[in-house]
């Protein structure tokens, strides 16, 4: 076990909107790169300022615009997680890493995924980044969703780039398939949290976290529809549970409703195709952000993976033989 301490300085205000909030909660918000957990452990150990006053109590009640600071020490602990995973890199400066994930990649290690995912890789591409909360990683894709992410290399650029999700300044597009015939684009404003009884996914919920999605019409089948989509917030699981939500689950989805459904006189090819898509079909297919240090706006698009271009072809020889014309 190779254990590093490291040295940190954290500065921010209290929206005005946070009137009669907990400390622990306000700050959460404030420095979401830091679990829950080692913010409140800081708090109990002196390292938050409120004020310019050392306060030691999770609970405690702000006002509103206060002035936090967190001065402590990050220990960083790595046991054999650097491996040589091979990353799609689409661009890499001193301060960020822009990759195409692919379906099958995992984003953290967890119960079950203890290696082999994206971040033992990123400690094998960038060995310095285990100095970066989560290595750098600031916002995540699903195990089977593919796509554009971006990683930051350096302290400086994460807390720019956690300011851009947070502004929702940072422009993530995907595009999708779905079961059921949309007519035309939309938005879904519904909160988002933990599910109440299935503990690993997530549901539209009164009490969740504020989640928006748009989503535009790009072509309609028999019984799917190709939608291309924005996200204005980054929820868990926010498309699949958006669109389960309003009863159009993305085709492959099982955990969220998307079982095959098959429209009349669909061919065996057809059926196989649709069958044997073991994943929610969902890739994250530009990105726009402000570089973190030069201030550029920068865009990168990642073509659709192959499966997805089979999906669609599946459903455009489907359309064909059974007499719809194309809608763009």
């Amino acid at each position: 076990m190779n254990q590093q301490v490291k040295s940190i300085s954290l500065s921010g205000e209290i929206p005005p909107e946070a009137f009669n909030t907990r400390l622990d909660q306000c700050i959460a918000q404030l420095f979401p790169e830091y679990s829950r957990s080692k913010l409140k452990e800081w708090i109990l150990a002196n390292c938050v300022s409120v004020d310019g006053e050392v306060v030691n109590t999770p609970r405690l009640k702000m006002k509103g615009l206060e002035q936090i600071s967190i001065s402590a020490d990050l220990e960083t602990q790595v046991e054999d997680m650097a491996e040589q995973i091979d990353l799609d890199v689409v661009f890499e400066d001193n301060d960020i890493l822009v990759i195409n994930k692919p379906a099958g990649l995992v984003v953290h290690p967890g119960a079950g995924n203890q290696s082999g995912t994206l971040l033992n890789a990123l400690l094998a591409h960038v060995p310095d980044i285990e100095h970066i909360p989560r290595a750098g990683i600031v916002h995540r894709l699903d195990k089977e969703t593919t796509g554009l992410m971006v990683v930051a290399k350096t302290l400086a650029a994460q807390t720019h780039l956690v300011e851009q999700l947070q502004s929702r300044t940072m422009g993530r597009e995907y595009e999708a398939v779905v079961m059921g015939n949309l007519i035309a684009g939309g938005s879904i404003d519904e909160n988002i949290g933990r599910h109440t009884t299935k503990r690993t996914l997530m549901a539209v919920k009164h009490s969740g976290k504020p989640a928006v999605t748009h989503y535009r019409v790009k072509k309609k089948y028999r019984a799917h529809t190709y939608l291309r989509m924005k996200l204005e917030t980054g929820r868990t699981h926010q498309i699949r549970v958006h669109m389960a939500h309003i009863k159009h689950p993305l085709v492959g989805d099982i955990q969220y409703g998307g079982r095959a459904r098959l429209p009349k006189h669909a061919s065996e090819n057809f059926i196989a195709v649709l069958r044997e898509f073991k994943r929610q079909a969902l890739h994250a297919i530009q990105l726009t952000l402000t570089h973190p240090i030069s201030g550029e706006t920068m865009t990168w698009q990642a073509p659709l993976p192959e499966d997805f271009k089979q999906l669609l072809a599946a459903l455009d020889n489907d359309a064909q033989a059974n007499g719809l014309s194309e809608s763009m």
